[in-house]
C-alpha cells in the first residue's frame, strides 16, 4: 500500500506552481509589453543613441566647351572599410554557379592585388571587435568595380567625390578652382556654382559604442542629385593653341603676363579668353596667387594708342572728319594755356597725313588735332556706348569696370591725353569689343561666355541677362574705320607685321605706358586688336603684353597676333580674301 503524502506538503507544491506560473505570466506579458505596445518608445531611444545621419555627397557637374568637350568634371572615388568583426571565411558562387570557399587570407590577398596594398598591413586591419576599419583610401573607379565582383560580405565603400580638370592649366583661369573642403574659390566655378553644384542625399546608420559607423546598417534615405552641366562658348582647341602662343612670347619677351581675346564679331561669342600664366585647377597652389584669377576680365590698364580708333570713328560718325582729313603731325605738341607737352612715339619731321595716316603711323599730334573737333562731353557718351567704365554682362569674379573719367573730372592735360588712350583704364575683354563694335557694323554685343546650364531632364537655364545691342556708331561709319584699320596693316610700319598672307586684315597697335609713382615709368603695355577678313569681319582678336622687357613698343605683340589669327582662319577654314582694300590716300601735299 503506497503511502500519501501530507496535505500540508501538496498544498505547498500548489503554492510553488502557483507563484511560478504567476512569475512565467508576468515576463510574458512584460516581454509582449516591450515587443508591442513599448516597441516605438523603445526604437526612438535606440536611434537616438546608436541612429545617425550623414550626407551623401552630390556629384558636381562638368563644365564643357562649344562642341562638349570636358573641361571640368567630377569623379567619385571610393574608400575601401571593413567591419572586423564580420570577416570570415565566405563561399563564392561564379558565373558558371559553381560555388568555392574563399579564405579570410586568399580575400586579402585579392584585395591587396587590386588595391596595390601592403597585404600583411591589411591583415592586421582585419582582426579585431571595433565595427569598422579602413583598409584603402580613395580607391578610382575601376579598382572599385574589380572588388564589387570579388563579392566580399564584409567589404563596405564610402563615397569620395574629386573635382578633375582632364586638360590640366587649359583655362584655368576662367574655369577657377575647387577647394580641399570642396567649395568653389575662384572663376567660373564660384560665380556658376549655382548651376554646377548638386543637391546632397541623405543616409543613416547607426553607430556602436565606440561611436564607429557600422557599414552593414547603411541606408539611402534620399537619393543625391547631380549638378548641371555649364556650357561655355569656348573652342577647346583654339584655346589650347592661344594659351601655347601666350606663354610663348610671354617668356621669350621676359613680360609679366599675356592675353588673347578671341571674339565670334557678329554674336559675341568668346572662342577663347587665354591666359598666360595660366593655374591648373588640379593644383592650383603651385601656382601664385597673383596668377591664379583671370585678368582678361579683371586686370586694368591704359589702353594706349588702340583707343585711337574710338577717337577717330566718334569724330566720323559725328561729321567732323573723314578717313581723309588732313592734318601736320609734328614730333611735338603743346596744349593747354600751360603749354605741356604731348609728343609722338618716334622721332620724325612735320608731316602731313590724313587720319588714315594718322592711325598709320599713330601719331599722338595728329590725332589731337582730330579728336578736338568733337566736345569731351560727346566723346565721353562714346566711350560709354562703347562699353567703357563698365562691367561686362557676363560679370565675371572680381571683374573690373575700367576707370573713364567724366568731363567734370577731366583737366586740361587728360582732355588731349585721352584721344590717345592715357588718364583711363580698360580690361582686356573691353578693349576686345571696342572692335567688335567695329567689326559688327557699328553695333556692340555682350560678351557670351556662358551658353547655358543643362540640366538633368535636358532642359537649359540661361545665364547670362540679355543685353540688347547697342547701335554705337552708323554702319558708314564702321566701315570707314574699317578701311582706315586695314591700311595700319597694309602699310603701317608695326602693323604690316601683323599681316595674314591671303587675307585681308584691319587692325589698331597700342603702346601703353604704365603708371609708376605720380608718372609713367620704363615699361608698357603692348597690345595689338585686328579682325579678319577686312571685307567681311567675322572674328576679333585683342593680344596684350603687360610689361615686356626685351622690347618697348607693340611689335613684341604682333607676331602673337597673327600666329594666332591664322590659326582662327584656319580652323573655321575661312576662304581667303579675294577682292582689294579701299583707295584711301595716307598723306597730302
Amino acid at each position: 500500500m503506497r503511502n500519501r503524502a501530507p496535505a500540508a506538503a501538496v498544498g505547498r507544491m500548489i503554492w510553488v506552481r502557483r507563484i511560478l506560473a504567476f512569475v512565467l505570466i508576468s515576463f510574458v506579458l512584460r516581454l509582449g509589453w516591450f515587443q508591442i505596445v513599448d516597441a516605438p518608445r523603445l526604437n526612438s531611444l535606440a536611434k537616438d543613441k546608436l541612429g545617425v545621419s550623414a550626407v551623401i555627397p552630390a556629384l558636381r557637374g562638368d563644365i564643357v566647351d562649344d562642341k562638349g568637350n570636358v573641361l571640368a568634371t567630377s569623379v567619385m572615388s571610393y574608400d575601401v572599410n571593413v567591419d572586423p568583426t564580420m570577416v570570415s571565411p565566405f563561399e563564392r558562387v561564379d558565373a558558371n554557379q559553381v560555388t568555392t570557399q574563399v579564405s579570410v587570407a586568399q580575400a586579402t590577398h585579392e584585395i591587396a592585388f587590386i588595391t596595390k596594398a601592403d597585404e600583411a598591413e591589411l591583415a592586421k586591419k582585419m582582426v579585431g571587435t571595433s565595427h569598422y576599419a579602413n583598409l584603402v583610401k580613395e580607391v578610382d573607379g575601376t579598382a572599385y568595380r574589380r572588388l564589387q565582383k570579388l563579392n566580399i560580405p564584409w567589404l563596405f565603400f564610402e563615397d569620395k567625390p574629386h573635382r578633375i580638370y582632364p586638360n590640366g592649366a587649359l583655362a584655368g583661369n576662367l574655369l577657377g578652382f575647387m577647394g580641399s573642403d570642396g567649395n568653389p574659390l575662384e572663376g567660373l566655378e564660384l560665380s556658376q556654382n549655382k548651376c554646377l553644384a548638386g543637391i546632397n542625399g541623405q543616409e543613416t546608420y547607426e553607430s556602436g559604442t565606440d561611436g564607429i559607423k557600422i557599414p552593414s546598417s547603411r541606408q539611402v534615405t534620399v537619393e543625391p542629385k547631380q549638378g548641371g552641366t555649364l556650357v561655355l562658348s569656348i573652342n577647346n582647341d583654339l584655346q589650347f593653341y592661344a594659351q601655347q602662343v601666350m606663354a610663348k612670347y610671354v617668356k621669350g619677351e621676359r613680360a609679366d603676363w599675356g592675353s588673347a581675346v578671341i571674339v565670334e564679331a557678329k554674336t559675341g561669342k568668346l572662342l577663347a579668353a587665354a591666359e598666360y600664366p595660366s593655374v591648373d585647377p588640379n593644383n592650383p597652389l603651385a601656382t601664385d596667387g597673383v596668377d591664379r584669377r583671370s585678368r582678361i576680365f579683371q586686370a586694368l590698364f591704359e589702353p594706349g594708342s588702340t583707343l585711337k580708333t574710338v577717337t577717330a570713328a566718334t569724330a566720323i560718325d559725328q561729321g567732323k572728319a573723314t578717313p581723309e582729313s588732313r592734318v601736320v603731325a609734328t614730333q611735338n605738341a603743346y596744349v593747354t594755356k600751360q603749354h605741356l607737352l604731348i609728343s609722338d612715339s618716334h622721332v620724325h619731321p612735320p608731316q602731313n597725313l590724313t587720319l588714315t595716316g594718322v592711325l598709320r603711323d599713330s601719331s599722338n599730334t595728329g590725332i589731337i588735332q582730330i579728336g578736338i573737333k568733337v566736345p569731351l562731353e560727346t566723346r565721353y557718351q562714346y566711350w560709354l556706348k562703347f562699353g567703357l567704365g563698365a562691367k561686362t554682362a557676363v560679370n565675371f569674379p572680381g571683374e573690373g569696370s575700367g576707370i573713364i573719367h567724366p568731363p567734370s573730372q577731366t583737366d586740361g592735360l587728360t582732355l588731349y591725353t585721352s584721344m590717345f588712350g592715357q588718364g583711363m583704364s580698360v580690361t582686356p575683354i573691353q578693349t576686345a569689343f571696342l572692335y567688335q563694335t567695329i567689326a559688327n557694323q557699328g553695333v556692340r554685343l555682350s560678351p557670351q561666355l556662358l551658353m547655358g546650364c543643362k540640366n538633368a531632364d535636358g532642359s537649359v537655364t540661361p545665364l547670362e541677362k540679355v543685353i540688347s545691342p547697342t547701335r554705337v556708331v552708323s554702319a558708314a561709319t564702321a566701315r570707314s574705320t574699317m578701311d582706315m584699320l586695314e591700311k595700319v596693316v597694309e602699310d603701317g610700319p608695326i602693323g604690316r607685321t601683323a599681316a595674314v598672307p591671303g587675307y585681308r586684315v584691319a587692325g589698331k597697335s597700342g603702346t601703353a605706358q604704365l603708371k609708376q609713382g605720380n608718372g609713367y615709368g620704363a615699361l608698357h603695355a603692348i597690345s595689338f586688336i585686328g579682325m579678319a577678313p577686312a571685307d567681311d569681319p567675322k572674328y576679333v582678336l585683342a593680344v596684350t603684353i603687360y610689361r615686356p622687357r626685351t622690347v618697348s613698343n607693340s611689335i613684341g605683340a604682333t607676331p602673337a597676333f597673327k600666329d594666332i589669327m591664322q590659326q582662327i582662319l584656319r580652323t573655321y577654314r575661312v576662304p581667303p580674301s579675294t577682292t582689294k582694300s579701299a583707295n584711301i590716300a595716307t598723306e597730302w601735299k
